[in-house]
C-alpha cells in the first residue's frame, strides 16, 4: 500500500540533487517538482517496506508453501472451483 500525504500535512524543506536535463524538461512540462519527488519517494518507501516484509516473513512463507506442497491445500475437498 502506497503512502499518500494527508492534506495539510507538515512539510519539511529539503535539498535534493537532480539531473539537470530532467529538471529542465520537468519545468518545461510544468511538473510540480516537489509533488513528483514526494510521489517517487513514497513509491520507493512502499517498495522497500514490501521487500523488508518479505525478508522478515520468508521463513513463515517458505514453511507454509512447503506444507501445501507436501499436504495440499487445507480444506481443498470443499472447494467448488
Amino acid at each position: 500500500m502506497m503512502h499518500t500525504t494527508a492534506p495539510g500535512a507538515a512539510r519539511k524543506p529539503t535539498n535534493v540533487t537532480l539531473d539537470e536535463a530532467l529538471l529542465v524538461e520537468a519545468k518545461a512540462l510544468r511538473i510540480n517538482i516537489s509533488q513528483a519527488a514526494e510521489a517517487g519517494l513514497a513509491l520507493a518507501v512502499a517498495e522497500r517496506r514490501a521487500a523488508q516484509w518479505l525478508e522478515e516473513n520468508r521463513r513463515a512463507l517458505d514453511s507454509s508453501n512447503a506444507y501445501v506442497e507436501q499436504h495440499g491445500l487445507p480444506l481443498a475437498q470443499f472447494r467448488n472451483f
